[in-house]
């Protein structure tokens, strides 16, 4: 199917159909109530938020947004979150295509590491590791192995500390 899905920057327009999309695959609005958020911030870049099409229909989305990671210095990182397809598109490998497509478009924009709180079994295949093996603390109380980062070119040994999410992840 991945053949037949393009990946490309959401737009305004694509909205309603990202929500509608986001709230089927968790069952639930919370997540798409995170995305109206950070882009109602200041970490919002659309140029990482990615939507997965078939024909003329929107089936996933990706965003990955600035947070920060406080150690010696407060470092500018990403995280990605959420991750969503349609559940009538989903085994599929779109899942897979956003999430080569946001480490490609955070290369591009030279960032230097993606965080991830998500399944172990499914990001490591990308090549994100536990986070703590590099030094990096999740602000969550998770076990090691669901909070994980990606380090891309530009990923300096120095970057360790804590990860601090901005305010539109507060209350999730």
């Amino acid at each position: 199917m991945t053949s037949s899905v393009q990946i490309r920057p959401e737009t305004p327009e694509d909205y309603a159909a990202i929500a509608a999309v986001v709230t089927a695959a968790f069952g639930r609005a919370d997540e798409a109530r995170l995305i109206d958020r950070i882009r109602e911030g200041d970490r919002y870049r659309p140029e990482l938020a990615l939507v997965a099409v078939h024909g003329d229909a929107i089936v996933g989305h990706v965003l990955l947004s600035g947070i920060d990671l406080l150690g010696s210095e407060t470092w500018p990182v990403l995280g990605l979150a959420p991750l969503a397809v349609h559940p009538d598109h989903q085994r599929q490998g779109i899942g897979s295509a956003l999430t080569q497509g946001a480490i490609a478009a955070a290369e591009a924009q030279a960032a230097p590491l993606i965080v991830v709180l998500g399944h172990a079994d499914f990001y490591s295949r990308f090549g994100f590791e536990i986070s703590t093996d590099h030094g990096i603390e999740s602000p969550f109380p998770v076990p090691p192995e669901v909070f994980r980062i990606k380090r891309l070119t530009h990923y300096r040994a120095e970057y360790r500390g804590l990860v601090q999410y901005p305010a539109a992840f507060q209350g999730l």
